[in-house]
């Protein structure tokens, strides 16, 4: 029977080097500003370990010399270690790990990450250890640790080190260590009168300074303990040491608070004084962890989502992480959502599509939070069209990896661990990104009602990536169609046709469709914009009426290809061969990373019907069954009832789910055709970071986007629900292991909007504040749903 009280903590006993990794991610405290790993304070990065605290957008570009050439990388830095603290009984050694004993505990409701250890050294002295630690959600350039010491069975002098350590690396992926790691140049350590130790160093290329502050002390049942202090610093390192007598069976408390600032900071003067003004005046820990508590009660009060069934603690976790990595702290920064968090180096910490997955949560409960995200990629308008005109093409041609400026970010080699070779990285030309901002838009605008960010940033976006569609769809005058050649689908183990001496593939479905369905939208934004706007942006922009009418003609007559009655994942897909599952299943036990298996076998994975995650089926993620038939029709295709499940039933068995997005996509497209297995893959995407099912990526960084995608299962896919047409749209199908689901949602800028579901019913609430009724279809049927009512359907 499910405890409502373990959904709200993620526990560990014991200590598994093999899974510290794992849990320094899981265990990470944030709060959008920046995010530091749970790695135990006295540790240091030595393969087992590794600890990572990493702030919002602090990227620092390097060059890097690989097989006689030079390739350049934008990496998100690994800043500052501000937990480093350990003890000793004076004579004896510094504890270093690991403890006897331990138990981690993170405390979800709270935001706080407590552990539990016995130490024993090697004169048999024994202390039990209770540390606790935020990253503030209230004061977010604060982070703080309080430590617990109880000598069990001695008493003497008691040496406490507390740390900032600037000598960091960025090494925290095995794939990346050939590359170039030092990213941080020390200036100044030290400490102040006060007993403040102080730590300014800046990224060695894009020159951010960063400031820490920290302050350190000894109680003693609440009271200050007298202490020897003293300082020791070196490049990049500055340690304080502090002397008390201990006493067996007598706790002492240290406190240690820490204040980080860049100078790209608001309202910031120089940032180590700014530092030392907030850690000095800084409340004490209890204090701190009060005000931070009810920061993370009002963020789960806005997050409210119960469910029946025995994974809730783990969707919580996700929540949990996303709050982490994004939230209102967030907002100023000009940041995107990295596709790991702020958790970790994978993928440097870029940013890709997965915001796809993160926004259709946020849009209906933290609207402030996507639209943030959006202007992030309108302050990058510029860049994709730069990357358009270089390309030969108008518009906007958005990065399929983003970082600081907006320049593509992606690799241009990757490393396959099996073959140890080198080999050409053609992901950047998955074009499709630029269509996923432009449907995060409308989503946007459609769930909130908000003209003024359409009016102001979304729609010059919007426009301008269907203009880039346009400019790059070229007229097969055999067809009668458009097409659009030399590109790459979701399904990133296609880069190229077998043989071919170019990357890049012809027509995919995928990206054809949504293309299609930028086009209309970018008409439709045209009219839905105010009159005044309208003449201004069509003016900006140099849109006349023949560009608009090519749009339109584009839109109905780009090409998607079709074999044996599904849609075809790209032009030739039918042409490849299919692979021998049996025997490839028979010798490996983990077919995830097929494309570096058959690379080391000399193969290509681009010879195979062979998919890394869905590709065409995300076309039944972003749009309901009869939306995409409409989309196809409007095409001149025809589309009939069975399109959906002939297609499922394709792709499902040629599909190794080497991404956690995968499973959170199959679990979505097979909700109305078998729910039973959209269920697999439902618990599949909650457990894929948990227990760490890609075999060690967790380690690197979440997976943000599978986070986002199993609670936005529970939110719009179970419940059916979708905005469009000024209306909330119903058609739950709930999975037989879940028995009841209700939610809170913000929609339209009102918040308190209740969806219930369960076996018979489906019911609608208003608060009574809000001040406009809603609308509401279900199955064919609409209602209107008024201010303190509950409205009631029986399914």
């Amino acid at each position: 029977m499910r405890r409502p009280a373990e959904d709200w903590r993620l526990t560990f006993e014991g200590f598994d080097p093999r899974a510290e990794g794992v849990r320094e991610v899981l265990c990470a405290v944030g709060n959008g500003y920046l995010v530091t790993r749970g790695a135990a304070p006295e540790a240091r990065a030595d393969g087992v370990h590794y600890p990572g605290t990493y702030l919002a957008g602090c990227y620092d570009r390097a060059a890097s010399a690989i097989g006689g050439g030079t390739v350049e990388n934008e990496d998100l830095v690994n800043c500052p270690n501000w937990l480093p603290l350990t003890f000793r009984p004076v004579g004896g050694e510094w504890f270093a790990g690991p403890p006897a004993e331990q138990r981690l505990e993170l405390d979800l409701r709270r935001g706080v990450l407590t552990r539990h250890a016995l130490v024993v050294d090697g004169q048999g002295r024994r202390t039990r250890l209770l540390q606790r630690r935020i990253a503030s959600q209230a004061q977010p350039h604060l982070a703080a640790l309080e430590t617990e010491l109880l000598p069990e069975n001695w008493s003497g002098p008691l040496e406490v080190r507390s740390e900032l350590d600037g000598t960091v690396t960025t090494s925290g992926v095995a794939r990346y260590r050939g590359l170039t790691v030092q990213h941080l140049r020390p200036l100044d350590q030290g400490a102040d009168e006060d007993g403040l130790l102080l730590l300014r160093v800046e990224t060695v290329n894009s020159r951010r300074l960063i400031a820490l502050a920290a302050r350190t002390r000894v109680h003693r049942a609440g009271s200050p303990v007298p202490t020897a202090t003293d300082v020791r610093t070196g490049p990049g390192r500055a340690a304080q040491f502090l002397t008390v007598e201990a006493a067996e069976g007598v706790p002492l408390t240290v406190e240690k608070t820490v204040a980080v600032y860049t100078d790209r900071d608001r309202a910031v003067g120089a940032p180590l004084d700014t530092a030392a003004v907030l850690v000095s005046s800084a409340a004490g820990f209890e204090q701190l962890v009060q005000e931070h508590a009810l920061r993370w009660a009002e963020l789960w009060r806005r997050c409210r989502i119960d469910a029946d069934f025995d994974g809730l603690g783990t969707l919580r976790l996700h929540l949990f992480h996303l709050l982490q990595t994004y939230s209102e702290h967030s907002v100023d920064l000009d940041v995107g959502i990295p596709a790991r968090g702020l958790h970790g180096e994978a993928y440097r910490g870029h940013v890709f599509w997965d915001e796809l997955f993160v926004l259709q949560l946020l849009n209906l409960r933290f609207p402030e939070l996507a639209r943030s995200v959006l202007r992030y990629r309108a302050r990058r308008l510029d860049a994709a069209r730069r990357a358009a005109r270089t390309a030969g093409l108008r518009g906007a041609m958005y990065p399929w990896q983003s970082a600081g400026d907006g320049r593509e970010e992606s690799q241009q080699l990757h490393l396959n661990p099996l073959s140890g070779r080198w080999l050409p990285d053609h992901s950047h030309l998955q074009r499709h990104v630029g269509s996923a901002v432009a449907y995060n838009v409308w989503q946007y605008y459609q769930a909130t009602g908000d003209v003024d960010f359409l009016a102001t940033t979304g729609a010059e976006m919007l426009l301008e990536i269907a203009r880039f569609w346009s400019s790059a769809a070229e007229h097969d005058p055999g067809r009668g169609r458009y097409s659009i050649r030399g590109v790459v689908g979701p399904d990133e183990y296609h880069d190229g046709y077998p043989g071919a001496d170019r990357p890049g593939l012809d027509d995919n479905a995928y990206t054809n469709v949504l293309a299609s369905w930028v086009l209309a939208r970018g008409l439709d934004t045209v009219d839905a914009l105010p009159e005044y706007r309208r003449e201004e942006l069509l003016e900006r922009l140099a849109l006349d009426r023949a560009e608009l009418d090519r749009w339109q003609e584009v839109g109905r007559h780009l090409h998607v290809p079709f074999h044996d009655g599904v849609l075809s994942q790209f032009e030739g897909y039918q042409h490849l061969a299919e692979l021998d599952w049996d025997r490839y299943r028979r010798h490996y036990p983990d077919l995830r990373r097929l494309d570096r298996i058959l690379e080391a076998e000399g193969d290509s994975v681009n010879r195979y019907k062979a998919s890394k995650q869905a590709d065409a089926l995300m076309l039944f993620y972003l749009f309901s069954a009869h939306e995409v038939r409409d989309l196809l029709r409007r095409l001149g295709y025809r589309a009939g009832e069975e399109l959906l499940r002939r297609t499922v039933r394709y792709y499902l068995p040629r599909t190794v789910h080497g991404s956690t997005l995968s499973a959170v996509v199959h679990a979505w497209v097979l909700t109305r055709s078998n729910r039973r297995a959209s269920w697999r893959f439902f618990r599949d995407a909650l457990a894929a970071d948990r227990h760490d099912l890609l075999g060690g990526t967790t380690a690197e960084g979440i997976h943000l986007g599978a986070m986002a995608g199993t609670v936005d299962l529970l939110q719009r896919c179970y419940t059916g629900l979708e905005i469009r047409e000024d209306a909330l749209w119903l058609d739950p199908r709930l999975p037989s292991a879940l028995g009841r689901l209700e939610l809170d949602l913000r929609y339209r800028g009102h918040w308190g909007v209740t969806v219930a579901v369960d076996r018979h019913t489906v019911e609608v609430g208003l608060p009574e504040s809000r001040q406009q009724p809603i609308e509401v279809r279900f199955r064919g049927s609409s209602t209107t749903v008024r201010p303190g009512e509950r409205h009631t359907f029986s399914l």
